[in-house]
C-alpha cells in the first residue's frame, strides 16, 4: 500500500503557514498557526529531550483531530451548525499532513501477518503483535483502528 510518507513535517508546517498567509487564506492560516504552537508546546513538554520526531508529530496530529471530531458531535448535539462546520475545516486541514491510512482490509491483513510474524496465540502476547504493526507500517496504521482487530485475532 502506498501512502504519503511526511518527509519533515515541521518544514511542511511553515511552508503551508507562508503559502496560506499569501494566498489570504485567513482559516487555513489559523489552523495551521494552530498545530505549530501545539507542536511547539510538544517540544517543551519533552524537554530535556529532543524534539518531537515526525511519528510522533502524526500522533500528535491525529490527536488534535480526534479532540476535534468529538468537539464537532457536542456541536451538533448542542445545535450549533457554524461551530461544527468550523472544527470540520480544521479537521480538514490537519489531516492534509497525515499520511494516507490503510483501510480496514489492508488492516486486517496486516494484523493477521504480524499475528504469523510473531507467533503469538493469546491476547497476553498483543504486545508483540502490536510492536510488529507499528515497525513494519509506522504512520500509515491508526493504532486506534487496528486495536480491536488484533484483540479479536487474538481471542480478546
Amino acid at each position: 500500500m502506498l501512502y504519503r510518507k511526511p518527509m519533515n513535517l515541521r518544514t511542511e508546517f511553515t511552508e503551508a503557514m507562508k503559502t496560506s498567509m499569501k494566498a489570504g487564506d485567513a482559516p487555513r492560516t489559523s489552523t495551521i498557526r494552530m498545530i505549530i504552537a501545539k507542536m511547539k508546546d510538544s517540544d517543551i513538554a519533552a524537554r530535556p529531550g529532543p524534539v518531537l520526531d515526525d511519528q510522533a508529530l502524526v500522533g500528535m496530529l491525529r490527536g488534535m483531530v480526534k479532540s476535534r471530531r468529538e468537539s464537532v458531535e457536542m456541536y451538533r448535539q448542542g445545535n450549533r451548525p457554524e461551530l461544527a462546520e468550523k472544527e470540520e475545516a480544521e479537521i480538514a486541514v490537519i489531516e492534509a499532513f497525515l499520511p494516507a491510512q490503510m483501510d480496514d482490509a489492508a488492516i486486517a491483513a496486516a494484523v493477521a501477518e504480524a499475528v504469523a510474524e510473531t507467533g503469538a496465540r493469546s491476547i497476553k502476547e498483543m504486545g508483540k503483535v502490536v510492536a510488529a504493526l507499528r515497525a513494519k507500517h509506522g504512520p500509515a496504521l491508526d493504532m486506534g483502528r487496528a486495536g480491536p482487530v488484533v484483540k479479536a485475532a487474538l481471542g480478546g
